[in-house]
């Protein structure tokens, strides 16, 4: 007799309490391994792929690409035991950020015998996203239910678990119609009809048993659209609902309710303001940058200071440097260096402050973070003990780190930890910013673009390459003197490099 086992979002660690669904890697019917992969998430530090700690077949999946699940919510439902020839017993191996112990296996489907099996099975794969929504894990209980018809069944003697409780949208609860939920194959689907006015109670279904398909809903909008303006739709809300209102999310849309039309708006942005928009959810790695940035200017009383500094030398040392052979070194990892030997000089700025204690706390260790741009926002990855590393050190780990941001598999320990903040902000072609200092950090040297300018260079004008260093940095945890003399120290050493030889 099978088992059906419930899989949950694992203990993400660093803090965090939820993931967003960013791509499904199994469906309902296949087979999965332990340690398989098999939901790729993103968290606020990182996107990763979570490995399942079953063996089985995949009976249910719970929440659609996109959706954002706490902590503990169910992901999968995994039938074990005699039908896929597992054992019950879990790997243990299912934290956000760490690899699987094996290789996936070779996904296969499953095929019932049995004709409602295979219907139901071909229902779930056609509709648009696929995978069964649980109400619960998102968090809406006052949502509709999704009706027992709608659940992919499992294989033969496989339980599954079923909805607490079966509900209809406010439309179908108003219209007077039977009682009895309405056969929709997801609770997106719902969604879509109760948001765009479509009374699903008058539609016929074109999946098996009269199953109500997302293509069914939209056909129906694409027939409303075509319509002249005020003619009523066939499937709009009821007669009763005080007069037609236009939807805002859909252009020529049927006629909705005033609470269908405030869901609308609520969804495009344009409760409040005026005109159309589009709104952007601040969630992952975005909605963790935001909270961070918002944070920072709300507890930290920061101010900047700059100079121009003459980066002809560096970069002729640089060039240098490469020509002997060997990995080439970065101009990055060359400011690094710069910095981790000025914060030996002004350990102050390597500091963070504990305003409960009322205590600044002077860090004894270097992990230097450095800004870096990627498809899904800022990050800033850690370069550990960077004051014990040299140039080569220093270009290998940045070079290492760069890709793993772009790629998206950075770990949440490589994007936390930080001391002080190296930001580049130069290579978008930019001289100056005052940027934000990534809390609970003291400060953060800001590099701009290197350009040729005419420069007084011992006693004479000419055209030297000029760079300009900006320096925010904690008013809590030095005055205007320490942090000039720390910047002063910068600027010396990009203008002379020999001055770094003190520290080798």
């Amino acid at each position: 007799m099978a088992q059906v086992l419930e899989f949950r979002l694992p203990d993400l660690g660093e803090g965090l309490t939820e993931a967003e669904i960013v791509r499904w890697l199994v469906r309902v019917g296949d087979v999965v391994a332990v340690d398989q992969p098999v939901v790729e998430v993103e968290t606020a530090k990182a996107m990763v792929e979570v490995p399942c700690p079953y063996e089985g077949v995949v009976t249910a999946r719970f929440g659609e690409e996109g959706t954002e699940l706490p902590v503990g919510a169910p992901l999968l439902a995994v039938a074990v035991g005699a039908p896929a020839e597992a054992a019950a017993e879990p790997s243990g191996n299912v934290l956000v950020g760490y690899g699987t112990s094996a290789a996936p296996a070779r996904r296969r489907r499953v095929r019932s015998p049995q004709p409602g099996v295979r219907l139901a099975n071909a229902a779930a794969r056609e509709a648009e996203p696929a995978g069964v929504v649980a109400p619960a894990a998102l968090g809406t209980a006052s949502a509709a239910a999704v009706p027992a018809s709608a659940v992919p069944s499992p294989p033969p003697h496989t339980a599954v678990p079923q909805p607490a409780a079966l509900g209809r949208t406010p439309h179908e609860a108003d219209s007077g119609q039977p009682d009895g939920p309405v056969p929709v194959i997801s609770p997106l689907v719902r969604r879509l009809a109760r948001e765009n006015g479509v009374n699903l109670r008058q539609l016929a279904g074109s999946g098996p048993d009269g199953l109500i398909l997302r293509a069914d809903v939209e056909d129906v909008l694409k027939a409303t659209r075509g319509r002249p303006a005020g003619t009523p739709a066939v499937t709009a809300t009821s007669p009763s609902a005080a007069g037609p209102m236009a939807n805002s999310h859909t252009p020529g849309a049927p006629a909705t309710t005033p609470e269908a039309a405030s869901v609308a708006g609520a969804d495009t942005g344009t409760r409040g303001v005026s005109g159309s928009g589009t709104r952007v959810p601040l969630r992952g790695v975005r909605g963790a940058v935001a909270d961070k940035l918002a944070r920072s200017r709300r507890e930290i009383p920061d101010a900047t200071c700059w100079v121009d500094a003459d980066a002809t030398e560096l970069l002729h040392a640089r060039t240098v440097m490469n020509a002997t052979g060997g990995p080439r070194i970065s101009l990055l990892a060359l400011l690094a260096r710069i910095c981790t030997a000025a914060l030996a000089r002004f350990p102050e700025l390597n500091s963070t402050v504990d305003m409960e204690a009322r205590e600044v706390v002077r860090l004894d260790r270097v992990h230097l973070g450095f800004a870096a741009q990627t498809e899904r926002g800022l990050v800033v990855p850690v370069v550990r003990d960077a004051h014990t590393r040299d140039a080569d050190s220093l270009t290998a780990e940045f070079a290492r780190l760069t890709e793993a941001a772009r790629a998206g598999t950075l770990t949440p320990g490589e994007l936390t930890g930080g001391t002080f903040t190296l930001n580049n902000y130069g290579v978008f072609g930019v001289d100056g910013s005052t940027p934000i200092i990534n809390h609970p950090e003291a400060a953060m040297l800001g590099v701009g673009r290197i350009v040729p300018k005419p420069w007084v260079h011992e006693g004479e004008l000419a055209i030297r390459q000029v760079v300009q260093l900006s320096l925010t940095f904690d008013h809590r945890v030095c005055d205007g003197g320490t942090a000039g003399g720390f910047l002063r120290y910068v600027a010396d050493c990009v203008e002379q490099p020999a001055v770094l030889l003190r520290t080798l």
